[in-house]
């Protein structure tokens, strides 16, 4: 590999010849040899941000037309072509706590990619320099923040909120599908009274769509950008509007809403709104795993379990056992659960430390906090694509379980009270005999009373929401 010579604020050091990035790039790929590289999709945000830096500078007079034009052209052929730039920024995730590093690999990138345009020669920045121009009325402090911010923010409405949109609307579907269908209900894993299994999937979908909603409130708060405080909050070597060009210019770019937050010392000193927002989806992946957990356990065996659940067959299940199919998809959600735990302890951990004026364990946040948004959503779109759409009811299964449980003689304790009612289904346990029969032989109600009271689709009745039956009231 051939090498040029550049010079920073240290002294001289050698750079791959061919490379965009420079000086403060390359000592940092010396000096933290930990870890992995910060994801690409995090630098994406922090191209956006530059160029609307250029825009801004410009409108406000600080830079030339010619060296804006070339940052932005810089800026837009990195958005356009990632591919082309995917080993251009090497720089750990574990690096100094306020991310610096990472912003100067990309002032170097996007300096020297403008030279570049301009007809000079990498490293030498002869029209575009990383600091001066590309960094022109920026901190680490504000744009690494806002960086954070506008990335998830991007993220969620891409690519989350619409997993999560397809996952509520199969779960609904499913509840559609499987309205009529009354089975038993179980509370403390035992058998309970019975529930269509149309209103057990209403309650799953009602569980995504409010965490939906609070994770769209979340990101209300991470659409309020820190930009324009740079060092410490007050936001020195800006110009007075600064900050609200740049949330215009921002905004303009993604085509979503940013604003200028009310409180820029908080922003940059803390983290409560992206702290907010990996709690959010810490929820909502829970959530999913109280789902994908029930669902598996209903559809368990298939012989020997519950098996009232039928998951489709998308893969052999075991090396050893021919036929055998695993609820997969469920297993999953669970591990992409105990990730997203693992990542919000980080992000909790991380966002209450640092100190003074700023939060120095941003890296590590926007890592964990790109994690969780990106597996949440892949797994909500894989779990809905490969098991709920193909979800099916095993009704003979759920109408023998149903016909064998003992809590339906919970229809008739308000005609022969508690006790008698808990005699019957005592008595039908310890001989193996039907609540009829029990009934019957304890002489508390004939059959035809008995047929005339306990009736599975009344006591799946949704009662919130009903005039209580007659027998209710006797």
């Amino acid at each position: 590999m051939s090498f040029r010579i550049e010079q920073d604020s240290i002294g001289k050091i050698k750079v791959p010849s061919k490379a965009y990035y420079g000086a403060q790039t390359q000592r940092a790929i010396q000096n933290f040899e930990i870890g992995w590289s910060m994801e690409f999709s995090l630098i994406l945000p922090y191209i956006i941000v530059k160029k609307c830096a250029a825009k801004t500078n410009y409108a406000q007079k600080n830079i030339s037309k010619k060296l804006s034009d070339a940052i932005i052209k810089a800026c837009n052929h990195i958005l356009d072509n990632p591919d082309q730039y995917l080993n251009e920024f090497p720089v750990p995730v574990f690096q100094t706590g306020s991310g610096t590093q990472t912003n100067m690999n990309v002032n170097e990138v996007v300096a020297n990619k403008a030279n570049e345009i301009l007809g000079a020669k990498l490293g030498s920045y002869k029209f575009v320099h990383p600091n001066d121009h590309v960094n022109m009325s920026q901190s680490t402090n504000d744009t690494f923040p806002t960086a954070i911010l506008v990335g998830s923010v991007i993220s969620s409405e891409d690519n989350l909120l619409p997993a999560l949109s397809m996952l509520e609307k199969s779960l609904v579907t499913k509840s559609k599908e499987f309205h009529t269908i009354i089975k038993v209900g179980r509370t403390h894993l035992q058998d309970a009274t019975p529930i269509r299994l149309g209103q057990e999937f209403s309650g799953y979908a009602s569980m995504i769509k409010n965490d939906i909603l609070r994770i769209k409130y979340a990101l209300k708060e991470c659409s309020d950008l820190p930009v324009g405080g740079t060092a410490v909050g007050t936001g020195i070597n800006t110009i007075s509007g600064f900050d609200e060009l740049m949330c215009s210019f921002i905004s303009e770019e993604t085509g979503l809403s940013f604003n200028v937050c009310k409180n820029k010392f908080e922003l940059l000193s803390s983290q409560n709104a992206i702290s907010n927002l990996s709690a959010q989806i810490r929820i909502c992946a829970g959530s999913l795993n109280k789902i994908a957990n029930d669902i598996r356990w209903l559809a368990c065996g298939p012989m020997a379990g519950i098996g009232e659940l039928i998951l489709p067959s998308n893969e052999p299940g075991s090396s050893i056992m021919p036929g055998k199919v695993n609820p997969t998809q469920c297993e999953a959600v669970n591990m992409v659960y105990a990730q997203i735990l693992g990542n919000d302890a980080t992000v909790n951990y991380a966002g209450t430390n640092g100190n003074f004026e700023l939060n120095t364990y941003r890296p590590i946040i926007a890592s964990a906090i790109h994690e969780s948004i990106s597996l949440l959503s892949e797994v909500a779109e894989s779990f809905t694509l490969n098991a709920l759409d193909g979800l099916k009811a095993n009704e003979k299964k759920i109408k023998e379980n149903l016909d064998k449980s003992l809590m339906l003689v919970t229809a008739l304790a308000p005609k022969i009270g508690y006790e008698k009612a808990a005699e019957i289904a005592k008595k039908a346990l310890k001989e193996n005999i039907s609540l009829k029969q029990s009934a019957k032989a304890l002489g508390h109600l004939s059959e035809q009373e008995f047929d005339k009271i306990v009736k599975p689709e009344l006591m799946a009745v949704s009662y919130t929401h009903l005039t209580l039956p007659t027998i209710l009231l006797v």
